[in-house]
C-alpha cells in the first residue's frame, strides 16, 4: 500500500470517529432535550408547592450527584432565605436556619440573581461557615443558581460536594440552571394560583374567612364531629348600635372599627378556630371539639374583651362597643350545618332585641 494510500485511509477513519463523536453528542443532546421536557412538564403541570418539591427533588437525585443540596427560598416577609429542601448529611438541623439576603454563597446567589461555580469554598470570601457548623458538614465545592421569574428572585438551589470528589462543571450548572428556571415558573404559578385561592375565601376589610369559607368548613366540621363523636359550638356575634359609628364618624370609621374587632378576636380564640366576618357586622366563630360549657366561656371572654376595648384612638374617637352574641351547639342543639346556624342566628337576635351586650344559648 503505498503512502497516499495510507493517508487516505488514516483521514476517512478520523472523519469515522468525528462522525461516531458528533453522533453521540446529538443523541445524547436529544436525550437531555428530552428529559428538559419532560421535567418541564412535570413541573409546571403541578400548582401544589410540595408536589413541585418532590419533583424536583427526584430529578436532581438522578441527573446530578451532590453529596448535600438545598433549596432555599426568600420569606416574603423577613427577605431571609430559609430552606424549603434539605437533603444530605445534617439536613434536619440545616432546616431550622435562616440566612440574610447576601449571607454565604447561597445568599450572595439570591440577592445578585446570578449563578456560581466554587471548585474551593475556603479561598472564597463570600463563604460562611455557619451552615456547617450547625450541621457538622463541611462545605469543599459549591454550585448554586438563582431561582429567577421575570427578574425577580424567588430564592436559590445549592449543590455542595460532588460525590466524585470533582469540583461541579459548567455542563452540572447548566443542567442546574435549566432546572432552576422550570422550578422558579412552577413555584411562583403555585403561589399566585394560591393567592387567587386566598381572595376567594377572606375578607378583604378584616383578613378574616367570609361566608364562602364557612359554608364549606362548616359541613366538613359537621361531618368530621358527627363522625369522631365530638361537640361543635358556633358563636354568632352582632356589633351592637355600628349603625351609629357610620352615621357618625362615617363609613372609612366604621369599616377601620370592624378591621380593629377582628383583630381582638383573633386574640381570644384558639388557632384551631375558625372566625369568618359572615357580612355587615356579623361575625361566626366556630368551635371543634368544645362543648357548649367551655364556648360560653370564651363567648363572655369575647364580650368583656371587646367591651373593655376603646376603638379608632388613632382617629382621636376612642370609642367603646358591645356585641350580642348567640351560642349553639352541634349535635346538643342542632342536627346539621343549616340549624346550627339558624339557632346560633336566632339567639343571638334574642339578645340584640332585648338587653343588647350579652350572650344567649339555644
Amino acid at each position: 500500500m503505498n503512502e497516499s494510500n495510507k493517508k487516505n485511509i488514516g483521514s476517512q477513519t478520523e472523519n469515522n470517529k468525528t462522525q461516531d463523536i458528533c453522533a453521540t453528542e446529538h443523541t445524547q443532546r436529544i436525550g437531555q432535550l428530552k428529559t428538559f421536557n419532560h421535567i418541564g412538564k412535570a413541573l409546571t403541570s403541578s400548582l401544589d408547592l410540595r408536589e413541585i418539591l418532590k419533583i424536583l427533588m427526584a430529578q436532581i437525585s438522578e441527573l446530578l450527584t451532590p453529596k448535600n443540596w438545598s433549596l432555599l427560598l426568600i420569606d416574603q416577609e423577613t427577605s431571609e432565605l430559609t430552606f424549603e429542601i434539605a437533603i444530605g448529611e445534617g439536613a434536619e438541623k440545616r432546616r431550622n436556619i435562616r440566612l440574610q439576603p447576601g449571607e454565604g454563597i447561597v445568599g450572595w446567589v439570591a440577592k445578585e440573581g446570578k449563578s456560581l461555580v466554587i471548585p474551593d469554598v475556603s479561598i472564597d470570601p463570600r463563604f460562611s461557615k455557619k451552615t456547617d457548623k450547625v450541621s457538622g458538614f463541611q462545605t469543599k465545592s459549591v454550585a448554586c443558581v438563582p431561582l429567577m421569574v421575570r427578574g425577580k428572585v424567588l430564592g436559590a438551589i445549592e449543590l455542595i460536594n460532588n460525590n466524585n470528589d470533582n469540583s461541579f462543571s459548567k455542563d452540572d450548572l447548566l443542567l442546574l440552571e435549566t432546572l432552576a428556571d422550570y422550578t422558579a415558573i412552577a413555584i411562583e404559578n403555585s403561589r399566585l394560583f394560591d393567592k387567587v385561592q386566598e381572595l376567594t375565601i377572606t375578607d378583604d376589610l378584616t383578613g378574616l374567612f367570609n361566608s364562602r369559607y364557612l359554608q364549606q368548613f362548616l359541613e366538613n366540621e359537621v361531618e368530621r364531629a358527627r363522625r369522631y363523636n365530638y361537640k361543635l359550638s358556633m358563636i354568632f356575634m352582632d356589633l351592637d348600635h355600628f349603625k351609629d359609628v357610620n352615621d357618625k364618624h362615617g363609613h372609612l370609621c366604621g369599616s377601620r372599627l370592624l378591621a380593629e374587632v377582628a383583630e381582638v378576636l383573633k386574640r381570644m380564640v384558639r388557632s384551631s378556630d375558625i372566625i369568618c366576618r359572615y357580612g355587615g357586622d356579623e361575625f361566626v366563630i366556630l368551635l371543634p371539639a368544645a362543648p357548649k360549657d367551655k364556648a360560653y366561656l370564651v363567648a363572655e371572654k369575647i364580650r368583656w374583651a371587646i367591651k373593655a376595648e376603646k376603638f379608632l384612638q388613632e382617629e382621636g374617637i376612642n370609642t367603646s362597643l358591645t356585641v350580642s352574641i348567640g351560642l349553639t351547639t352541634f349535635p346538643d342543639d342542632a342536627k346539621d350545618k343549616v340549624e346550627l346556624l339558624q339557632l346560633a342566628d336566632k339567639a343571638m337576635y334574642s339578645v340584640k332585641n332585648t338587653s343588647r351586650d350579652g350572650v344567649a344559648q339555644s
